[in-house]
């Protein structure tokens, strides 16, 4: 016999969710649903069964001794995936509290499928399964008999042609030793973890057989919508980053929408590189960014902002909101103290999908770390590396900035890092002349293309950005801070 059994895939409706199952579920396999109070058991499971349930596939949701059936329906209800009209036709509720209480575990089976029979469902759910084991360890059956009644229930849930989920509060080392586990084919592991003020919310697909799922903890969370789960990989690697691909192809240069800085850069920024633009705090660095995005603006690009802090309100003198306003630049703007970067980076890609941008500034990496749950937080590097990875693979050109303190004395690139990671560099720093406090830039480097190595002076004022040209008396004035420098890279 040659001939392969072909597993049909079930999609979970849960965003996210069917990449780390290896494409969804499989159809007619017993999953467990397994996590501490509180982590959103509940509500994934019934995420699941409305985006599955209709009329050719009917659900049925036993509950035990948990919640009754009103009090569930009142509080999932309140999702957007909830749908009154399946409710009653293609899913029907059941208590199994009293036959659990009144019986063994027979009686509670023999209920089961007293009611897959009448109802013929094609998804079955229970809710908490956890109270079944409860009982056994009490002493009313055994653990032997509680083996005996998952095997049997697992066996003619198979044999009714039905996809099962048991819900229950396990912990990891819980289930490693319960009977469940040499039956189930699937299980689903959901977890809160808590560092220092912040609460993340992290699932594993634990088990999922016949299938290659992603292994590792990924961080979910629940919303208005219901579950959304973030999955922790890397995009695919740019064409034009691929070996071999596009040697002989020279990029297309987009301006930076500061004349002076285009002609620094040999004719503006290589398409698709991100630049780092790095200096002390008012020395111009958002007002660069906007000029960066009203250039794209200018030539009918559309652009996406990423802030953290200052808010398009405060940015009124720089032009930003006018054209957030005139829909030129959409807003990235998060105020959650646990983000981690795989919300940052969905937020950022469904931003560039909606609007067709091809222009990112992310203002500032200084301030996003104040935003990142600790385990985020602690990896900036690879936060950024995932985000300009990302906008490489889209073929998006980023202007990312990031604060640096000015020491005067001290040539200092970035923080983190971060210098490895992007296309190219602007430093812009302070430096003291004639009583006065003047500002002077330089680009450090830009991958794969020459660049100019001048030190230039420049001046922001009402009229715009407006970078001097290069003039040998400004030789000094930077008290022993060593001129820039072509990284050769």
């Amino acid at each position: 016999m040659t001939d392969k059994v072909s597993l049909g895939k079930l999609s979970t409706g849960v965003p996210g969710l069917d990449m780390l199952l290896g494409g969804g579920l499989s159809e007619f396999s017993f999953n467990l649903i397994a996590g501490a109070p509180g982590c959103g058991k509940t509500t994934l499971a019934h995420q699941i069964m409305f985006s599955l349930a209709n009329a050719d596939r009917r659900a049925l949701f036993f509950t035990v001794l948990g919640e009754p059936p009103l009090k569930m329906l009142r509080y999932q209800q309140q999702y957007s995936f909830f749908q009154f009209d399946k409710v009653g036709t293609a899913i029907r509720y059941v208590n199994l509290a009293d036959d659990l209480r009144a019986g063994d575990f027979s009686g509670v089976l023999e209920r089961i499928m007293k009611e897959v029979e009448d109802f013929a469902p094609s998804l079955v759910f229970v809710d908490s399964f956890r109270s079944v084991a409860q009982t056994a360890r009490a002493g009313n059956e055994g653990v032997a008999d509680l083996q005996h009644f998952i095997q049997e229930l697992g066996t003619r849930m198979t044999s009714w042609q039905a996809t099962t989920f048991l819900i229950g509060e396990y912990l990891h080392s819980d289930v490693e030793a319960n009977p469940i586990m040499t039956v189930a084919d699937g299980m689903i592991a959901l977890a809160q973890l808590h560092e220092e003020d912040s609460v993340v919310r992290k699932i594993r697909v634990v088990k999922m057989r016949g299938q290659a799922h992603m292994a590792g903890s990924h961080t979910f969370r629940i919303t208005d919508d219901g579950v959304r789960v973030y999955p922790r990989v890397l995009p695919p690697l740019a064409d034009d980053r691929q070996p071999g691909a596009g040697v002989d192809r020279e990029p297309r240069r987009i301006s930076t929408g500061v004349p002076g800085l285009d002609e620094m850069l040999h004719g503006g920024l290589p398409q698709g590189h991100s630049v780092l633009v790095t200096g002390p705090s008012g020395c111009g660095k958002t007002i660069l960014g906007t000029r960066f995005l009203q250039e794209g603006a200018r030539q009918g690009e559309k652009g996406v902002v990423m802030s953290f802090e200052k808010g398009t309100a405060r940015l009124r003198n720089a032009q930003l909101a006018q054209l957030v306003q005139a829909g030129d630049v959409a807003v990235v703007e998060s105020r959650m103290i646990d983000l981690t970067i795989d919300e940052l980076l969905d937020e950022l890609n469904q931003a560039i999908d909606r609007t067709g941008a091809t222009r990112v500034v992310v203002d500032s990496l200084s301030e996003l770390g104040l935003y990142l749950a600790p385990e985020s937080r602690d990896r900036l590097r690879t936060v950024v590396f995932r985000m300009l990875a990302s906008l490489a693979k889209r073929g998006v050109s980023a202007v990312v900035t990031m604060g640096l303190d000015d020491q005067f004395t001290r040539f200092q690139i970035s923080q983190a890092e971060i210098a490895y990671l992007t296309d190219a560099i602007v430093i812009m720093r302070y430096g003291e002349a004639d009583g006065q406090l003047r500002k002077f830039l330089s680009v450090v480097k830009v991958r794969g293309s020459g660049h100019s190595q001048e030190l230039r002076e420049y001046a922001i004022d009402d009229e715009g950005f407006d970078i001097h040209p290069q003039r040998t008396e400004f030789e000094g004035v930077l008290h022993g801070l060593p001129q820039a420098r072509s990284s050769g890279y």
